[in-house]
């Protein structure tokens, strides 16, 4: 009789396992995320928000943005290859901001004395807001961080760049595709 109760507990315990197992590989491959969305070719409506901007008294809004081209990347103070990023994100933003380009960084999963010192030392300008509770970060669908998404004008995200990118001509071919749509 113990021998039937293990079979029906170890059987139990592998219906669990594969429930479990097919409810994450739902879940990562549902059509809604951006990322399916970008692999099938679509162009997905980015999330909206409003969040705190670090530099200031302010709040910024993703759809007072709408008719411009954003360059949306999320940081950590903590996270090193952030750190090298942030050079080519200066670099793009100086180039393009005249041209209806706006390079925003979200700072996520930090601690704000920590995201102010680390703006200070790369020295950014372009703006940057904190997404406090990480409902923006898991609106995007983020993995990780560095992660930054390019909309379009028409408030549309156009391509994605899952982690670090610090080669110039990679983040100057995405504008541009953003901008010739």
């Amino acid at each position: 009789m113990s021998s039937l109760r293990q079979r029906a507990a170890l059987l139990g315990a592998l219906v669990a396992v594969l429930g479990l197992l097919a409810f994450v590989t739902f879940r990562s491959n549902r059509p809604g995320t951006i990322a399916s969305a970008l692999a099938r070719g679509e162009t997905p409506p980015a999330p909206l928000f409003a969040l705190p901007r670090l530099d200031q008294e302010a709040t910024l809004e993703l759809s007072a943005l709408k008719g411009q081209v954003v360059v949306v990347n999320f940081w950590a103070s903590w996270c090193v290859p952030c750190r090298d990023e942030a050079a080519a994100l200066q670099t793009a933003w100086e180039r393009y901001r005249g041209r209806g380009v706006m390079v925003l960084g979200v700072n996520v999963q930090d601690l704000v004395p920590e995201a102010q010192r680390f703006l200070k030392v790369v020295k950014t300008t372009y703006p940057t807001v904190r997404d406090k509770d990480g409902s923006v970060y898991r609106a995007y669908g983020l993995t990780g961080v560095p992660e930054t998404f390019f909309v379009d004008r028409q408030g549309r995200i156009v391509r994605k760049f899952p982690g670090v990118v610090t080669e110039q001509p990679e983040w100057f071919k995405a504008i541009d595709d953003a901008l010739a749509r």
